[in-house]
């Protein structure tokens, strides 16, 4: 077979693996490559704070590629490999092991690394930051033998650790800065309800705490002192403190670089033949640049720089959401959260499901749902579609929403 061109993808998270995928299928003939630093197939991340952490899965268990990895799409995969340098005049990238991959493509998906807190920094005893299956494994071993674990930060991250630990019997505080939890992806009423159910299964949260200072006890238990003159000691601290693009590789090549990787609507960057996706880019939003961290959008964008590395035209357009798990709680977030709402409006469904809306106009601009999984579905396809929507009907429970997708298929 005459390979038509090499693409090289660097990055083994869903960026990564969709722009692999994507681009063989797009061009059957081109020799696609991805590099990635971990040492195993790609996984999804998703699990590591939940299943892999309660025992009842492996990172392994999940492979982003499916059953039959990459390998079962055409791809090759170099695992375990550190690309250390991008040389744009050759088109080529460096390993550190000394391996040289010419392209005639390159995407790069290095996704994000843990944002440190100096005084807890990463690799000390006891003191733990969720990001890779290492880290899960790392973790999973140490909360075998502890009894209380301290959690620094009350976001997705921090609070699903503190969730599965509660399931496993731990006793766990959760030290959150601001007034209150997820304040950066949710209304207060949707906080209060997720605050109220970690509540009910004792974990302890201390909002409006500032950490000010951590040492370790001669114990080896770490003693985390706060702004309020108290100390809280545990035996293990998880740092929940969010992510911070890996763009070190592409501005060391001399890309535009601006809190990420920045790219047009195509997924190019700076460099007509380097592409890039997932949680390290900034990409055109509706209101500048932005930057997105979730599950889907890493899929998505990957999928499109996929394509247009081998050859296509495509642009970004999907519409960004997330997922957690907590407790009995399931969590989603449709959309773009507007600035100023024009209105608000919730569902109170059946049970403990429940869905609030913020509208631009007659549209849906963002919705977070919880136990709501097939209405959140058709949500996402309203606000794909730009439906106009009757608010009545969106809080009215007793109105299916899928009726709102059939009116419009209806209409003129």
């Amino acid at each position: 077979m005459t390979v038509s061109r090499n693409i090289v993808v660097i990055g083994g998270g869903p960026a990564g693996v969709f722009a692999a995928i994507e681009a063989k299928r797009r061009d059957p003939q081109a020799a696609v490559t991805l590099i990635s630093a971990e040492p195993c197939e790609p996984y999804e991340r998703p699990p590591l704070s939940k299943a892999v952490l309660l025992g009842k899965a492996a990172a392994a268990d999940a492979p982003i590629a499916g059953p039959k990895g990459l390998a079962g799409h055409g791809v090759g995969l170099e695992s375990d490999t550190r690309c250390t340098v991008i040389d744009r005049a050759t088109q080529q990238v460096f390993t550190a092991s000394g391996w040289r991959f010419g392209y005639d493509a390159l995407v790069i998906a290095t996704g994000s690394v843990v944002r440190q807190i100096p005084a807890l920094p990463l690799g000390a005893p006891r003191i733990h930051y969720l990001r890779t299956e290492a880290h899960a494994r790392a973790l999973t071993h140490d909360l075998k033998n502890a009894r209380h674990l301290c959690v620094v930060g009350g976001g997705l991250i921090g609070l699903e650790v503190a969730a599965s630990a509660s399931a496993l019997g731990i006793k766990v505080t959760v030290i959150e800065i601001l007034p209150r939890i997820l304040a950066r992806v949710c209304d207060e009423d949707t906080s209060a309800r997720v605050d109220d159910a970690h509540r009910r299964h004792g974990v302890d949260l201390r909002l409006n705490t500032v950490l000010t200072h951590a040492q370790a006890e001669p114990d080896g238990r770490i003693a985390l002192k706060t702004g309020a003159g108290e100390t809280l000691t545990g035996d293990l601290v998880v740092v929940g403190a969010g992510a911070v693009p890996d763009d070190r590789l592409a501005a060391a090549a001399g890309l535009q670089t601006d809190n990420g990787i920045v790219v047009d609507a195509q997924c190019r960057t700076s460099d007509p033949k380097i592409f890039a996706a997932g949680d390290v880019v900034r990409f055109p939003g509706p209101h500048g640049l932005v930057r997105r961290e979730d599950w889907r959008h890493a899929q998505d964008q990957g999928a499109v720089a996929g394509r247009n590395a081998a050859g296509g035209s495509d642009e970004y357009r999907s519409v960004p959401s997330f997922w957690s798990e907590q407790f009995d709680l399931y969590i989603q977030g449709v959309g773009s959260p507007p600035a100023k709402p024009d209105q608000r409006v919730r569902r109170q469904g059946a049970g403990a499901s429940q869905i609030s809306f913020e509208l631009t106009g007659p549209r849906i601009a963002y919705a977070l749902g919880i136990n709501a999984q097939r209405d959140m579905a058709v949500v996402r396809r309203l606000i794909e579609r730009q439906t106009a929507v009757d608010p009545i009907t969106l809080a009215d429970p007793a109105k299916p929403l899928a009726d709102l997708l059939k009116a419009r298929a209806a209409s003129p």
